[in-house]
């Protein structure tokens, strides 16, 4: 594969001649003609969305729950979530451009850049959770948790290969594989993570916590749903390309690593994730996001989300959106973009 040229004045941006990838653009954003109407939506919505970490308050509140209400097991689960989250955010602000320089849509062009930048928040977000509610002398000790948790440096390290591979030899198969990663990292890695906080929050502990990943959860269905457009418009317009049995195969390691991970660091003794939810909103997940993809379940015994009930604790008020099916409900900030600017 080509990485696109900075400038190419002998390219096309015409929209009948537009693909996803490996098309022939300038290197101009050409918004007031696009092909991909996903991506016109999700931009609206991806905008709408802005925030930033100042804007949840309640923190200080939650540093004095974390030393005085949670246990020793919910302690441990904070931090090393945390640790977890801050790597997955930390390794897509990096790594988005590179897959980015072979994306040849400027309409998917923005809306990757704009989730490199919503990445970049929540990496800023994990560091105000840090710096407010946990002490500094175990800060250092959460970025780095890695180093002496061999589960999570084996999680780390199976995902940042995968992008390695596709940096050190960008060829289709890597670029393919680099994608389904990304939509896994997306879809199913985050998630046992935020339902912990979640968990706490329904029982009323470091519901400020949960308050900032509500905003982090928002952004991220979002990134799912760029990542799930992405492979279908492979599906199209490079079907040799695309290879279902891979996404397959892949969805089953990152589900197999998603409960092992989570059964680590979460334990026996937090109140409302045992092993058997854990497993079974793993899967329930694979399969919603398989969905996405017009793929069958991977686990087709599992057909409830035992945390239906956290769905509540969701706010997301006015910027609500049916991000998978790509379609805007609604937003509030977005719409004083409405204009002679129509993208």
């Amino acid at each position: 594969m080509r990485q696109n040229l900075i400038f190419n004045p002998k390219g096309n941006d015409l929209v009948e001649n537009r693909t996803i990838i490996k098309g022939n653009a300038t290197g101009l954003f050409h918004l007031n003609s696009t092909k991909y109407s996903w991506a016109k939506s999700m931009y609206q919505v991806m905008i709408g969305n802005f925030w930033v970490p100042e804007k949840v308050s309640g923190l200080g509140e939650d540093a004095i729950q974390f030393k005085t209400v949670l246990n020793d097991e919910e302690r441990r689960a904070y931090k090393g979530i945390l640790s977890f989250l801050i790597f997955l955010d930390s390794i897509q602000t990096m790594n988005l451009p590179n897959f980015n320089e072979y994306v040849t849509a400027p309409e998917v062009n923005l809306i990757l850049s704009i989730q490199a930048y919503q990445e970049a928040i929540h990496s800023q977000s994990y560091a105000t959770m840090l710096e407010t509610i946990v002490d500094s002398n175990d800060r250092e000790d959460i970025y780095y948790f890695w180093r002496t948790d061999e589960h999570l440096l084996k999680r780390n390290q199976f995902i940042g290969q995968i992008y390695q591979d596709f940096i050190d030899n960008p060829n289709d198969d890597n670029f393919f594989k680099g994608i389904i990663a990304n939509f896994l990292l997306e879809s199913i890695y985050f998630y046992n993570g935020f339902a912990f906080f979640d968990t706490l929050a329904d029982q009323a502990k470091m519901v400020a916590s949960d308050r900032m990943i509500n905003y982090i959860r928002r952004d991220e269905l979002t990134h799912v749903t760029i990542f799930a457009n992405l492979l279908k418009e492979i599906k199209k317009e490079f079907p040799k390309m695309y290879d279902e049995k891979l996404i397959i195969k892949m969805m089953g390691e990152a589900v197999n690593q998603e409960i092992e991970w989570s059964k680590h660091i979460l334990g026996k003794n937090i109140i409302g994730m045992s092993h058997e939810n854990i497993e079974n909103y793993t899967k329930w997940l694979a399969n919603s996001r398989l969905n996405l993809l017009g793929i069958a379940p991977l686990y087709p015994e599992v057909i409830t989300n035992p945390y239906k009930h956290l769905d509540r604790l969701q706010d997301n008020n006015s910027e609500k959106g049916n991000f998978f099916e790509s379609t805007v409900v609604n937003y509030s900030q977005s719409s004083s973009m409405k204009g002679s600017w129509e993208f």
